[in-house]
């Protein structure tokens, strides 16, 4: 049986506070296969997203041990842990994340030149006509409504064509209509790709579409779902 390509071994998160020791999480356990889809899900304030910043490497746990693409990545020191993430992850977050001195093109390029690319305009402006904004290239983050900014995030995470993909409330931001076609646009690339996805979300339908639900309450694993 091969490795899981996400595994969290008994992740506790603590920060000390005016009141004492506050645990953000306890003990965390699950594994994700390669290609697998799992939604993280659970009240404001649970530890659904520190929980996919310490398997980003982005925050460190107190305790426990998280392989991510079979590399352990708190046995990495930072700038090991930056390499893994512009090589295998990508990102997309609610509140978007883009340059606002960069043009749409440019800030999908970014990961690319990042990794020396030759090739990276004509990636970028591939992915980009992909996502419906081949007349935005030009654009700069501010003249974007924020459907377009987010397909240029999605754009920006899936050109490097990322092992993991990993997504912080990613419709958190836009009305109803257009995070549904955001979210079915995600979910297109992402089986193109063949990557494995991990989303925050409180959104029970973009939940229901993943192969597993993680409810977190009060920092712990309460069930691990698998979606019928």
């Amino acid at each position: 049986m091969s490795e899981p390509i996400i595994s969290v071994e008994r992740v506790t998160k603590q920060v000390a506070d005016s009141s004492g020791t506050l645990t953000i999480l306890h003990e965390i356990d699950f594994a994700l296969e390669a290609r697998e889809s799992a939604a993280i899900v659970g009240a404001s304030g649970s530890g659904k997203s520190t929980l996919l910043a310490i398997i980003a490497g982005l925050d460190t746990p107190t305790s426990g041990t998280v392989r991510v693409c079979g590399v352990d990545l708190f046995a990495q020191d930072e700038d090991a842990r930056a390499a893994l993430r512009g090589e295998r992850l990508g990102f997309v977050f609610q509140s978007f994340q883009l340059l606002a001195n960069l043009t749409a093109l440019e800030n999908v390029m970014l990961p690319l030149e990042l990794q020396g690319r030759s090739d990276a305009r004509a990636q970028a402006t591939e992915i980009l006509r992909r996502v419906g904004l081949a007349d935005r290239l030009s654009h700069y983050p501010k003249v974007l409504s924020g459907g377009e900014q987010q397909r240029v995030a999605l754009a920006r995470a899936f050109v490097v064509r990322p092992s993991v993909l990993l997504a912080d409330e990613p419709t958190g931001s836009l009305d109803f209509a257009t995070g549904a076609k955001v979210m079915e646009l995600m979910f297109d690339l992402n089986r193109e790709a063949g990557t494995t996805l991990v989303l925050v979300t409180h959104d029970r339908a973009i939940a229901a579409r993943c192969d597993r639900q993680l409810r977190i309450e009060a920092g712990r694993v309460e069930s691990s779902l698998a979606v019928l």
